[in-house]
């Protein structure tokens, strides 16, 4: 229990301070080399984390270094465009997050959060795969709406009133979602077992990846 409580600490840790160096460096007109740096890190160590699990790690490691070569190529340019990397990175996890909803309505399929209401409280009644479907299709608005907040702030309003937005209101906003998911579950299935935000967190982990990626990890 300790550890979890730790891990979890450590991990809300690294979420505030980066978000708060993000945001410093899109405020100050003077860290283009520490902006580029902040920006480029989580790609960095999502590129290393793939390198070291990849079974071919030479030829990816080869990959990397070439990577790291064009971006030392480059680096005078990142350093007057790092805001740009901050917003593509934004929207790729804002994107990737509404496809992963998305894509299970298509007809044939079974809605994620379907998915996931099963995984704890099968079988589902009709009344609860209804409501569970159109929670589907609520976090896909929902993360399509960030998604194009994002970028309209980033073109057209100051790139701190957008590095605020980014920083600090969206995981403020996804927990105001889950709040809100929450309370009209409560009232629209009252004699549903209502679970614990850790167990949807680890149903989200556990059920998010299609099939044939979860086979593979078993």
């Amino acid at each position: 229990m300790t550890r979890r409580i730790l891990r979890w600490l450590g991990i809300a840790t690294l979420l505030i301070g980066y978000s708060l160096l993000a945001h410093y460096t899109n405020e100050s007109a003077h860290s283009g080399s520490l902006g580029a740096l902040v920006a480029i890190a989580p790609v960095a160590l999502l590129a290393l984390v793939l390198v070291w699990r990849s079974p071919r790690r030479i030829l990816m490691s080869g990959m990397f270094v070439l990577a790291c070569a064009a971006l030392w190529a480059g680096w005078s340019a990142l350093e007057q465009n790092f805001g740009l990397v901050y917003w593509l990175q934004s929207l790729g996890m804002q994107l990737v997050l509404f496809i992963t909803f998305a894509r299970t309505l298509i007809a044939g399929r079974q809605p994620l959060c379907t998915r996931f209401a099963a995984a704890l409280h099968a079988p589902l009644s009709p009344q609860q795969e209804i409501y569970t479907r159109q929670v589907t299709l609520a976090w896909s608005l929902f993360f399509a709406a960030m998604a194009t907040a994002s970028t309209v702030l980033f073109f057209l309003a100051p790139l701190s009133v957008w590095s605020v937005f980014t920083n600090f209101l969206m995981l403020p906003l996804v927990a105001l979602m889950f709040i809100a998911e929450y309370w009209v579950r409560r009232r629209v299935l009252p004699d549903m077992q209502h679970a614990h935000i850790l167990d949807a967190i680890r149903v989200f982990r556990d059920n998010a990846a299609p099939p044939a990626n979860r086979q593979s990890q078993s």
